[in-house]
């Protein structure tokens, strides 16, 4: 059983289009890092939240100075995005605005690939019609996320570039395409453990290859692709292990809080009454669509006139239900719009397959990365996959539809695909514009960070932020020391200003609290208290107050409660033995 379907043949094929490859080239490389500048200076750069925005860097600075995995750093997931993300602090570039323009062309690249692999063609011929619906794609696919470093985009990123790599090495015979695609689905599940289902994807799809079982140096080939599928998780538990953290990376990834999807897959199960809400209520259209179309089509390839114009009222009916999906979901997470894509791809999958007669396998590597996706404490949901899988939806929906007499001009495609990329950025800019990610609207975003930090030159807050970013450097300056923290919320901050966090966790979140965490954290307090030369920083009920551009006090007294999870920042604050300050909205214990 071939597990890619082969490319589809026109019945006249054109002859290939050979020439200038390195300008066609070189535009679609233009265009991704276009869209990408654009989406930052337009999207991503306004709007900072001092919590998560931040937190893959703070990893990735421990990273790059040397501390290993698990033994030194506290995580509930794998730091494959930590070990990444160490090339943003090479670009010559603020960081921060760096690593959003890096995230950005991640997601521009994953759509690309998912794209490549639905359609069954090189991206080098792909037309400006489609090119432009793939742009478009990438920009529903951001919709209301902000753009920073993050592990579900790395993911994402890794398996879909892993399996067109894959797909094409495959198909052409290439051993560093095939090789060098299964050592990217190697590396997705060492972002996040919900990736894991990407390696196993990877495996079968090159056991199932007819490629495989092929040549007369098959096995000697094929341990050496098993090689390449496993030799990032061999590296990094080696190099976890060669640090002592062997045992500690086992409780940490096992001891974290399940996720099973169970949202993404009863999507109206527990309220069946969603079936006739908006956007929920477009899959029924869609599935409704769906039979009627299976009805035309399964009779007979050879269509008559009315056939073949019900089913193209048909397509073009699921693809509308397609798009009111989008339009109803506003791009807001509580909609619930991407489970609904999703499951329409689903049902467009079935129908595929049953009117095609040929599983669409590409198809089901979208659900499957999609599924991947909604395996997240905060984020349960497919919303970073979702104009992959809007798109995939219309691509699936487009394969069904009969050959027209004449082709589609180009200037028509390219048209519509360009009104659908203005269409989707016009959305995407008002929807962050309206209020960005855990910060206000665009006109009250008025501060530069880069004032109070090179680092961070470019990136718009609203005034309290800004205060509260300030604050921080104030501090330091006036309690210099060789080890700061500041507790709970604030990962950022140390590859902001270059600091040396001594705690084995950048953000103690009761959910990152995996292991010997609390215990490992008051250790580290008692060892601060010995040895001295230290600053820790705890956040005040201040700090509630930035996403709504609340009051941030320039002081406060030494008594002022600390922002608490679980007890464990006062019990961290009970311990230190330094002199207590005051800095801003902070209270501090500091030791020179």
């Amino acid at each position: 059983m071939d597990v890619a379907s082969p490319a589809r043949v026109a019945a006249t094929p054109a002859p290939a289009k050979k020439s200038r490859p390195l300008l066609r080239l070189g535009i679609h490389v233009g265009w991704v890092l276009v869209l990408a500048l654009a989406t930052e200076l337009r999207v991503g750069r306004f709007g900072f939240h001092p919590s998560d925005q931040g937190f893959i860097l703070a990893q990735a600075w421990r990273v790059l100075h040397g501390e290993v995995p698990h033994a030194d750093i506290i995580s509930a997931r794998p730091l494959g995005s930590a070990v990444l993300h160490v090339a943003d602090f090479a670009l010559p570039m603020p960081l921060f605005f760096g690593s959003s323009f890096l995230a950005m062309i991640e997601i521009t690249v994953a759509t690309i690939a998912f794209a490549a692999l639905v359609t069954r063609r090189r991206v080098l011929d792909w037309g400006p019609g489609m090119t432009a619906l793939v742009a478009a794609a990438a920009l529903i696919n951001l919709n209301a996320f902000p753009l920073m470093a993050w592990h579900t985009v790395d993911g994402i990123a890794l398996t879909a570039c892993g399996a067109w790599a894959l797909d094409a090495g495959l198909r052409g015979e290439r051993a560093l395409a095939r090789r060098g695609g299964l050592l990217l689905l190697g590396c997705a599940v060492l972002v996040k453990q919900s990736f894991v289902l990407a390696p196993v994807i990877g495996l079968f799809w090159l056991l199932l290859h007819p490629a495989t079982r092929a040549g007369t140096r098959r096995v000697v080939r094929l341990v050496l692709d098993l090689l390449a599928l496993g030799a990032p998780g061999l590296a990094y538990v080696t190099w976890v292990s060669l640090g002592g953290g062997f045992g500690t990376m086992v409780e940490q990834l096992t001891g974290g809080a399940p996720a099973y999807g169970e949202r993404l897959l009863g999507l109206w199960l527990d309220d069946p009454e969603v079936l006739t809400r908006p956007p929920v209520r477009e899959l029924v259209f869609f599935a409704a669509i769906a039979v009627v179309l299976l009805a035309v089509r399964l009779p007979g390839d050879r269509l008559g006139v009315v056939r073949r114009v019900a089913s193209w009222v048909l397509v073009l009916a699921g693809a509308a239900a397609v798009v009111w999906t989008v339009v109803d979901g506003r791009f807001t997470g509580s909609t619930r719009w991407a489970d609904v894509l999703w499951w329409i791809v689903a049902v467009g999958v079935a129908v595929n397959a049953t009117v095609r007669r040929k599983v669409p396998w590409a198809g089901l590597l979208v659900l499957a990365t999609g599924f991947m996706t909604s395996l997240s404490w905060g984020n349960d949901t497919p919303t970073l996959l979702s104009g992959t899988l809007a798109l995939t939806a219309l691509l699936l929906l487009g394969e069904l539809v009969p050959p027209g007499p004449r082709p589609v001009r180009r200037w028509v495609t390219a048209t519509a695909g360009l009104t659908a990329v203005a269409v989707c950025g016009w959305v995407v800019v008002a929807r962050h514009d309206q209020a960005a990610y855990l910060d206000l609207g665009h006109d009250r975003l008025t501060e530069d960070l880069g004032t109070v930090t090179p680092a961070m030159s470019g990136i718009r807050t609203n005034p309290s932020t800004y205060t509260f970013v300030r604050q921080i450097r104030d501090c330091l300056d006036r309690f210099p020391a060789a080890r700061t923290a500041i507790l709970p919320d604030s990962p950022f901050a140390y590859p902001a200003f270059g600091l040396r966090n001594p705690f084995p966790l950048e953000w103690p979140l009761p959910l990152e609290i995996v292991g010997d965490a609390p215990e490992r954290m008051l250790a580290t307090a008692d060892a601060l208290s010995r040895e001295g030369g230290y600053l820790v920083l705890f956040e005040t009920d201040a700090f509630r107050e930035l996403a709504t551009g609340g009051p941030v006090p320039e002081s406060i007294p030494a008594d002022t409660p600390v922002f608490d999870y679980l007890g464990l920042e006062k019990a961290i604050q009970a311990r230190l033995t330094g002199r207590t300050v005051t800095c801003g909205s902070f209270v501090g214990k500091y030791a020179p």
